[in-house]
């Protein structure tokens, strides 16, 4: 199968396109930069250069392909600079969903989030669950776009298209800010963490696995939730030092404090320099909320696993480890 992917140098998107290289397919990888995607062109992905903000771009590249795999996005949150949010992540979207549409290719998978669900309020949302208010991130409310007035409406349609919906995504290799928090905990750099914030975390294989379902098995016109088990960050730096035995930040800092401290940093971080951590942002994303959803639908329709949490922070915190010189039990 010739499969066109989106994102293929992201985390997501390299580890889809690593299993499709394995199982034998051809993938086609839509990048703006060949220069970065050399490791890409050297395990064998043919390399299109283009952007999914320049539709016309898609059109040679995505010819013939048999599925579609839409996974580039706009992910920063907490930074000055939000220009390029609607771009892609929105606009950016309409232009990959309308070209398979004119192509008329067979099926395609878009990677949302459970981003667009906002703040369950503590609550396991299913798919069917929608969030109509204000957003906490420009993140979220690009993503909620994309989903809601895109790529639904296009299957409404008849597009062939499937919805997967990761939660938040960790493991080996993670550049992120998730990643980035491991490796100060690590360090003993990680200053303090949340109370009562609480994610469905991914493992990065897990989540690969849920778009390959997507497209293997997915019914067009249908989202999947593929997020992990839900925990609280607390709960996770707890189950961090029983792996590690590296002692987690001992301030726990609550949601009025932090909803407290967004206000004020609200008011100057448009002034002076603030890390996006501490901008009004970052700190609204962490205080007290809770992104979470079920992934029963996916596991009974597609046959979607996650592995064990404890599992995947094992694997990925003994992966930091090595990288920054520490020893570990095996």
């Amino acid at each position: 199968m010739r499969y066109f992917v989106t994102g293929a140098t992201g985390f997501v998107g390299g580890r889809v396109t690593q299993h499709l290289m394995k199982a034998g397919h051809e993938v086609v990888a839509l990048v703006r930069s060949p220069q970065k995607a050399r490791h890409l062109e050297d395990a064998g992905v043919i390399i299109a250069q283009g952007d999914i903000t320049d539709k016309e771009t898609m059109r040679m590249p995505m010819s013939g392909a048999d599925g579609v795999f839409h996974m580039a996005g706009w992910y920063k949150v907490g930074v000055r600079d939000k220009g390029l949010a609607t771009g892609i992540n929105v606009h950016g979207t309409r232009n990959v969903l309308d070209m398979m549409k004119e192509l008329g290719i067979k099926k395609g998978v878009y990677t949302s989030s459970l981003a667009v669900f906002s703040d369950t309020g503590g609550n396991l949302v299913e798919e069917t669950y929608r969030y109509d208010g204000q957003h906490l991130s420009e993140y979220d409310r690009t993503k909620w776009a994309a989903h809601y007035e895109i790529a639904e409406p296009m299957m409404d349609d008849g597009l062939p298209l499937v919805i997967v919906l990761p939660g938040l995504i960790y493991g080996p290799g993670d550049t992120s800010s998730v990643g980035e928090s491991f490796r100060k905990y690590l360090q003993g750099k990680l200053p303090s963490i949340p109370k009562e914030t609480a994610f469905c975390w991914t493992h990065i294989d897990d989540a690969a696995q849920g778009h390959l379902l997507g497209m293997e098995k997915g019914n067009p016109g249908e989202s999947y939730i593929i997020a992990g088990s839900p925990l609280t960050v607390e709960e996770a730096f707890t189950l961090a030092e029983t792996i590690t035995g590296v002692k987690p930040p001992r301030i726990h800092v609550s949601p009025g404090v932090l909803k407290l401290l967004s206000k004020i940093t609200g008011v100057i971080d448009g002034i002076l320099p603030i890390p996006r951590e501490y901008t009004a942002e970052g700190l609204r994303v962490v205080a007290g909320v809770t992104y979470m959803g079920s992934n029963d639908k996916a596991q009974r329709e597609l046959g979607y696993k996650v592995r064990p949490f404890e599992e995947g922070l094992r694997e990925t915190l003994h992966h930091e480890m090595d990288q920054l010189g520490m020893t570990h039990t095996v």
